[in-house]
């Protein structure tokens, strides 16, 4: 299978994986309306959710690095999901339905790390730049699967509509059993206590802790504006649902689209300017919002700043398999966990700054992506990996 189009797929599955995950921004809230749920049972929802998915990554990625068939565990993922999100649409009540999401959301956190490892250890010189392109897939899922859905539920019930989302799932999960081979085996092992938590103490050294904080604070500050730039549109602007969908869309695609590239230019140039200067232009462009210009002037500026932080995403992943130089799954599997794990706290605190003013939520997020920007330029990217292999030299002269 030529490499372009193993790409394709692999981006397919990502958007596969993701639709009935995207789905939930608005199923979840219909649900709750359904069954009387209080606004802070709704946001527990998603809280649950989220657990789930940030304790399936590293595991998921430890599997990859270790199994020889990563084909199968690719498959296994997609119905994972469909069967998942199935039995959670039948659900009777809260626990059971905040249960079962967030087993489903463990299939597809599955397939991230192994996707992700497969891809970045057959493409080393270009990590980058293939991390980018399966990144379309999950943004087009974030972009799609709320429109649609938005338009099933003007004719179905939340379950049924939760039902039908997994479709694409189960559709891809028939396809990969030819997809799948052509995924290059690798070396079956068992896990090692002492490789995982040499791996692990990579990360305690040197440029690791710089690293774990500066892609938390990244993840921080893009979650702060994903999770409140709605609630923005509609209480100072009096958006509706549509319209506020329609900017939100705009606004994730622009840097959905531009990952490839910008990931590409990260591969030739190096991560430091591209993590730097993306994570710069976001803080700039937050901070203008602060003092709340007008409405276009706001849109083109949040515009701005969710592209410049989106666009950056796989140079951000990539750089977390660079420092390691191997385990590509169980690396990313970190890095996965540190993004959707410690990063989500960002739309608590950006929730709670809101609770003062709008101001402070978005200084507060133009804080988060000042501090990424400054520990991207105070970090030597590659530094573990390369010592490493500076020491193995050595050993061997």
């Amino acid at each position: 299978m030529k490499n372009r189009t193993f790409l394709t797929w692999f981006a397919l599955g990502h958007l596969a994986n993701d639709w009935p995950v995207a789905s939930l921004w608005l199923i979840v809230p219909t649900a709750g309306l359904a069954m009387g749920l209080s606004p802070a049972e709704v946001g527990l929802l998603f809280t649950i959710c989220n657990v789930g998915g940030a304790l399936a990554y590293l595991p998921a990625g430890i599997l990859a690095d270790h199994v020889s068939n990563r084909g199968r565990l690719l498959i296994a993922t997609f119905w994972w999901v469909a069967v998942g999100y199935l039995l959670a649409a039948m659900a009777p009540g809260f626990w059971s339905l905040a249960l079962l999401l967030a087993l489903a959301g463990m299939g597809d956190a599955a397939w991230h790390p192994i996707a992700t490892g497969v891809l970045t250890r057959d493409n080393k010189e270009r990590r980058a730049h293939v991390l980018g392109i399966h990144a379309i897939g999950g943004s087009l899922a974030e972009v799609l699967a709320p429109l649609a859905v938005g338009f099933l539920l003007a004719y179905v019930d939340w379950r049924e509509a939760l039902a039908i989302s997994v479709l694409p799932a189960a559709l891809m999960g028939l396809c990969f059993f030819w997809v799948a081979r052509a995924v290059p085996p690798v070396e079956k092992k068992s896990v090692s206590k002492s490789a995982v938590l040499g791996l692990l103490n990579m990360w305690r050294r040197g440029n690791g802790p710089r690293m774990v904080a500066m892609i938390c604070l990244y993840n921080m500050a893009l979650m702060a504006l994903l999770s409140m730039i709605p609630l923005y549109l509609a209480d100072r602007h009096g958006f509706g649902p549509m319209a506020a969908g329609i900017a939100f869309s705009a606004m994730l695609i622009v840097g959905a689209l531009a990952q490839p590239w910008v990931g590409k230019i990260s591969d030739i140039v190096g991560r430091r300017p591209v993590l730097v200067f993306g994570n710069l232009t976001a803080a700039l462009a937050i901070a203008l919002m602060v003092f709340q210009p007008s409405l276009w002037i706001m849109i083109a500026a949040m515009m701005v700043a969710v592209a410049a932080l989106d666009a950056i995403r796989a140079a951000v992943l990539a750089s977390a398999v660079d420092h390691t130089g191997h385990s590509e799954g169980t690396t990313l599997g970190l890095a996965f966990s540190l993004l959707d794990g410690i990063g989500a706290l960002g739309a608590v605190l950006a929730g709670i700054a809101a609770g003062f003013s709008w101001p402070h939520m978005f200084g507060l997020a133009a804080v988060f992506s000042l501090g990424a920007a400054v520990l991207g330029f105070v970090t030597v990217f590659g530094g573990a990996a390369a010592s490493e292999r500076r020491e193995e030299s050595c050993r061997g002269a």
